[in-house]
């Protein structure tokens, strides 16, 4: 996606710089704008956490969503129904704040209202998805560029080509002036 729309299929991610949500953002549906942010995840190094969402208060459909990273917040012992503390476990939470937040605008697209880019953790090494989708880019571009250069090879032969046809044809009418000058001296 090359702008400000993904679609409801593979989201492919870009602004500007390419590889990142931004502000403003639109997406067709909550399921195109989860794929993206999970997508983007992966590229960074972590993984998402589909966090807390909105209902309107009228037919209860969700009108927003907060995607995170796991490691977001930190944990909080649960009791049970009667009031114990439920068994300890490890946690992933380091109270990482990156986030992505989007909501239903008024033609029914959702729109990213608030992005933080920022990890309080070390991000995983790159992912192998990330990087066969941008070898695969690259290949593209590359076959383009060779398509181009054969464009450009034939038109600048054609040129050269035609350069020296007309070098030929003024070469030749020198010699033909060059030829008059001297039958008018000689006279």
């Amino acid at each position: 996606m090359i702008g400000s729309r993904a679609g409801e299929d593979t989201p492919e991610l870009g602004n500007g710089d390419g590889n990142e949500p931004y502000v403003g953002m639109e997406f067709d549906s909550e399921d195109a704008a989860k794929k993206f942010y999970d997508e983007y995840a992966r590229c960074v190094g972590f993984k998402m956490r589909i966090d807390q969402c909105r209902r309107s208060e009228v037919d209860k459909t969700i009108i927003s969503r907060r995607l995170s990273c796991n490691k977001e917040g930190y944990y909080t012992k649960s009791k049970n129904q009667f009031g114990q503390v439920r068994k300890q476990h490890t946690s992933s939470r380091q109270g990482c704040n990156a986030m992505m937040l989007a909501r239903v605008n008024k033609f029914g697209k959702w729109v990213v209202t608030r992005f933080e880019k920022e990890h309080t953790h070390p991000l995983a090494i790159s992912q192998g998805d990330c990087k066969e989708g941008k070898i695969q880019a690259l290949t593209a571009e590359l076959k383009l560029q060779d398509g181009l250069i054969k464009f450009y090879r034939e038109h600048l032969s054609t040129f050269l080509g035609d350069i020296e046809q007309q070098t030929q044809v003024l070469s030749a009418k020198i010699q033909v002036a060059v030829n008059t000058m001297r039958e008018l001296e000689t006279k």
